[in-house]
């Protein structure tokens, strides 16, 4: 049992489930300073970039196959809109909330991977799935008591921009792990990280020389002025990622999907901490059955 906690894999997924929420408060953080979205997300892409040219000379552009190739241009282009989706939902949405309704991306990770992979999940997989999305439910059904004024219906929290726009990066970003894995498993955890930062920063540059002409200076001014957040961030998402791609190579796509679910807690944590969000307590409780699922995948999926 210890070495096997110990393992490489297990590492990963510990450090993806701390890093993430970390890069979320970032985006967050960033977003308050007038920073836009689509220009965050590309200077990030950019710093890790040059950070992956700097490091990893021995990265290589030839011998890959059409596949690997294939699998990076759709798990890239997901994932650019994905992230940009992302940062404008923790713009407007409560962190603690947020965090905890990506749960659901193990679901379609799952539903895709049964396709795309042939990874067949197994009964205790699947309840430990079960787990986490119910937990996700008690943190979303905390913040619908807590606005009064809106429909307490489900129909009616999916109704709110912050949540269609989660929801939306979450199966945009799932359908991006399983093309991501199958990618991994054509290469190396660490050359799909790095093709996944420059294709990512490809695509976001298109993107604003398409829609920014007019902003883009505004932004680079704020940039300067935040450069240590910026950087900060840039060295979550790296973290995150390439913690992700160890994590994917080594697991079936539905599993680490559901297990980076854990990071809902430290969300939460992290909403309380630096945003002063409400309703910890009950929020707390929802992301310690999405925990308990997590665990159930873990020991017996």
């Amino acid at each position: 049992m210890l070495l096997t906690i110990l393992t490489l894999t297990s590492f990963a997924v510990l450090v993806r489930i701390i890093a993430n929420p970390l890069s979320n408060v970032f985006q967050k953080q960033l977003t308050q300073r007038a920073a836009n979205p689509l220009f965050i997300m590309s200077v990030t892409y950019g710093v890790l970039t040059l950070v992956g040219l700097i490091f990893w000379p021995q990265l290589r552009f030839y011998g890959l196959s059409i596949e690997f190739w294939q699998s990076m241009l759709v798990s890239s282009l997901f994932a650019m809109f994905g992230n940009v989706f992302l940062v404008r939902a923790m713009h407007i949405g409560d962190l603690s909330v947020l965090g905890p309704i990506n749960a659901y991306k193990a679901v379609v990770g799952m539903l895709f991977s049964i396709f795309l992979l042939n990874e067949i999940p197994g009964w205790w997989g699947l309840a430990g799935v079960v787990l986490i999305v119910a937990g996700s439910y008690v943190v979303l059904n905390d913040k619908q008591q807590r606005s009064g004024s809106e429909n307490l219906s489900t129909n009616g929290l999916f109704q709110r921009p912050e949540v269609r726009l989660r929801l939306a990066a979450l199966v945009l970003s799932a359908i991006d792990g399983a093309f991501l894995k199958k990618a991994i498993i054509l290469s190396t955890p660490t050359i799909a990280f790095f093709y996944w930062c420059v294709l990512g920063f490809g695509f976001t540059f298109v993107w604003i020389s398409l829609t920014m002409r007019t902003t883009w200076r505004s932004q680079v001014e704020v940039l300067l002025s935040q450069k240590t957040t910026y950087l900060a961030l840039c060295a979550a998402v790296g973290v995150t990622q390439m913690a992700s791609n160890i994590a994917l190579a080594n697991m079936p796509v539905g599993y680490a999907l559901a297990l980076f679910q854990i990071s809902a807690l430290v969300s939460v944590l992290f909403g309380y901490q630096f945003f002063s969000e409400q309703g910890i307590l009950r929020k707390l409780i929802g992301a310690g059955i999405m925990v308990a699922g997590a665990v159930l995948i873990t020991v017996l999926g």
